[in-house]
């Protein structure tokens, strides 16, 4: 899924609606992902997972960290820390 860049934000909107987001806090050397949304209807296709990709990539542009403080990327983080070591910035 093609994702639209805001402002600290990555995100898809369908006929007007939100149906996917994923926000982050800048923080100097690194960002802090505190929020991540998917529409129900879109739930388990592994959309949040996209969505979190999407910010690792661009960090990995700027060269900075990543703090998890979603409670999803926390537990995304936990379950695949061979995917997402190289970019994981301590709290």
């Amino acid at each position: 899924m093609e994702f639209e860049q805001g402002n600290n934000r990555f995100y898809k909107e369908k006929d007007g609606k939100l149906i996917a987001e994923v926000t982050y806090v800048p923080q100097g050397d690194s960002v802090a992902i505190d929020h991540t949304f998917v529409d129900p209807s879109l739930r388990g296709q592994g959309i949040a997972e996209q969505l979190v990709d999407r910010v690792v990539e661009e960090m990995q542009k700027e060269q900075k960290k990543v703090v998890a403080v979603c409670p999803y990327v926390v537990e995304l983080f936990k379950r695949k820390p061979d995917k997402y070591q190289h970019i994981i910035a301590n709290p």
